[in-house]
């Protein structure tokens, strides 16, 4: 667990329940206290009872205060007498010292010559008057002020950020909040606990070597890079190798996001930073870790908006300055991450400033067997489980997902009440994460429930009857999530992607609504999903990627990113009914190829589909019982068991 940097870390700590019961204790003694409501509250008399008890001589002490205002103390006989019972104990059930009553007198002279016959006759032993203090009658007034004085204090050292700083008042709200990790007590992570990312931990295992031995490379005239900016989809491991390079370098390392910047107040983003900066140099050598730098770090000036903007904009400013600042051998690295490269300021971008940018890409299938390792083993599993196996399974996980899926696995098993996690967990755990929880309470007419079967059947046939289809692992009609059906396929990991191979997954895709208008001759709203899927890829194919012959070899995608700032497209009204015309012939186009593919194979179909409704989920080998193998598959490899 990280621990903020304190400059006095034996300083005693006040815990803040402690002041809120310290608080609450002093308003019930207000309360008692206003209230009339001591511990030992005495009795109230009358003038008439007064003059009775002191007639008996059951009165010991009379004390007078402001010649208002008498305090009656009975004697030891007197307070055996059972008209006294109230008073003759205390709270605890102790002997009561007194007073024991009270009452207001009237004539004050009149009183004292009552008191001195008294006296002189023995019913009474001593008495006296003297004024009384007020000072606890002013203390009792200003309490709650004070009170509330104290707690406003309290919320504002909280609201600023609590013992950051010099004590953590409302002035000291630009301190910065960065976590500190202790390199010798905090950073347990290294290199080994990062699997896969064998490319990023090359390219980073360079500032390592920096930090622990800068001479080596300042010798020869070389520099010490400031930063390095780590970019790749979320869940790929960006935190964790930044945790890896400090641990491995045994220097503090201060972490934040890039949100802890951004305050309501004006200010205290760039005050922030200048913080930070003087605190890594103060224990430098040292890291400074920003995610989501993208908060902060985004292009400057691309937005008409006011207000909020030109503060971040302020934060960036200073965020530039300290990156270029500080001297180029002061042994502090920052190291950022983002999935937003695109937006990110030029400025922060350029060499002297992040002098590396570190793709973390999604991890191959053999990193994904690595990453397996590390997250099954304080799993109970079976023995033999095969990692390969379940690397080829989950195709385009990051590392994230791959550690959900291992947790699922290991909450799916224990559901089952087995002892150990097997393959058959790890495979409801890839369906549950990609497709959703299975509903088979789920109210399903036959109608629907054959219409459901077509279609997935539909996708089976057309995706096993075309080459470059991606390879079917199973289909189901059990509803999950939001979609009613579902067919799994395990597509092959391509670094490039030819014209055919899209227009087989195209066709493929509308092989569902192509089954039910060749079975129905009517289609339905079943196949939205699909529809957004072929849109999608049949507008790449036209604007992005020129694999349309009529536009030609032109794109219109901002790899920059800037275009969403922008409300006119990129070409004219003309191009733009040309782009529709040939995202529409050729979606038109795979679903009259997907027709076509069915109709000459419609029995098959039929069959698919009736023993889809009798089983309800199929596999592989259901359908190379019905189609026979593929002539496809031969150089692939087998991947269902």
């Amino acid at each position: 667990m990280a621990k903020e940097n304190n400059p006095n870390p034996n300083k005693f700590k006040v815990s803040p329940w402690l002041i809120y019961t310290a608080i609450l204790l002093i308003f019930l003694f207000i309360s008692f206290i206003t209230n009339g409501s001591s511990l030992n509250e005495p009795g109230q008399l009358t003038s008439s009872k007064f003059n009775d008890y002191l007639e008996k001589g059951q009165i010991e002490k009379v004390i007078v205060y402001n010649k208002t205002e008498a305090e009656v103390f009975l004697n030891a006989a007197a307070m055996k007498d059972a008209v006294h019972k109230k008073v003759s104990k205390d709270v605890f059930d102790r002997p009561n010292k007194g007073p024991h009553y009270t009452f207001d007198i009237g004539n004050d002279q009149i009183f004292q010559n009552k008191l001195e016959k008294a006296v002189a006759e023995g019913k009474l032993k001593d008495f006296n008057f003297l004024p009384k203090n007020n000072w606890s009658d002013i203390l009792i007034s200003l309490l709650p002020i004070i009170i509330i004085i104290a707690v406003w204090i309290f919320i504002m050292r909280k609201m600023s950020g609590g013992g950051a700083g010099g004590g953590g008042q409302i002035f000291n709200i630009g301190k910065s909040k960065a976590k500190l990790f202790d390199e010798k007590t905090d950073i347990k992570t290294t290199f080994k606990d990062v699997a896969g990312l064998e490319g990023a931990k090359e390219e980073i295992q360079e500032i390592v070597e920096f930090l622990k031995n800068p001479e080596k490379y300042t010798n020869l005239g070389g520099k010490i890079p400031k930063g390095a900016l780590l970019v790749g989809p979320p869940g790929t491991g960006k935190t964790l190798l930044a945790k890896a390079v400090a641990g491995e370098a045994q220097v503090p390392f201060f972490s934040l996001s890039g949100s802890d910047f951004v305050e309501m107040f004006v200010g205290v983003g760039a005050s922030r930073v200048r913080d930070l900066f003087k605190q890594a140099k103060e224990k430098s050598p040292a890291i400074i870790f920003i995610d989501e730098i993208d908060a902060v770090g985004r292009a400057r000036g691309k937005s008409n908006m006011s207000g909020g903007n030109d503060e971040r904009e302020n934060t960036l400013n200073q965020l530039l300055t300290e990156m270029d600042g500080f001297g180029t051998n002061s042994n502090v690295i920052v190291l950022a991450a983002t999935n937003r490269a695109d937006v990110l300021d030029k400025a922060l971008m350029r060499a002297g400033r992040f002098d590396r940018q570190i793709f973390v890409d999604l991890p191959d299938i053999r990193e994904r067997a690595e990453i397996f390792k590390v997250h099954l083993a304080p799993l109970k599993k079976i023995e033999g489980l095969d990692t390969e196996f379940l690397a080829k399974q989950t195709p385009g996980f990051s590392g994230a997902d791959i550690a959900n899926v291992c947790n699922e696995a290991a909450l799916i098993a224990a559901r089952n009440n087995k002892t150990a996690v097997d393959k058959q967990d790890f495979l409801d755990a890839v369906d549950r994460i990609v497709g959703g929880l299975e509903k088979k309470n789920k109210i399903v007419t036959p109608d629907e429930k054959k219409a459901i079967a077509i279609h997935e059947a539909g996708h089976a046939t057309v995706s096993w009857m075309l080459e470059h289809a991606a390879p079917l692992i199973k289909v189901t009609i059990v509803p999950r999530g939001q979609s009613l059906g579902a067919a799994w396929y395990l597509p092959e990991e391509r670094l490039i992607v030819r014209p055919d191979q899209m227009l087989d997954e195209m066709c493929a895709t509308m092989g569902g609504r192509a089954a039910e208008k060749v079975t129905f001759n009517r289609i339905s709203t079943g196949a939205l999903s699909d529809l957004e899927k072929v849109t999608k890829q049949a507008r790449a194919m036209v604007t992005i990627y020129g694999l349309n012959d009529k536009i030609g070899n032109v794109t219109y995608y901002d790899s920059t990113g800037q275009s969403e700032y922008n409300f006119s497209k990129p070409y004219s009204e003309e191009t733009a009914r040309v782009i529709d015309e040939e995202i529409s012939l050729l979606i038109e186009s795979q679903y009259q190829r997907a027709i076509q593919i069915l109709e000459e194979n419609k029995d098959k179909l039929d069959q698919l589909a009736n023993i889809l409704i009798e089983k309800e989920v199929i596999f592989k080998d259901d359908l190379e019982a019905i189609f026979g193998k593929r002539t496809f598959d031969k150089n692939l490899e087998e991947v269902v068991s």
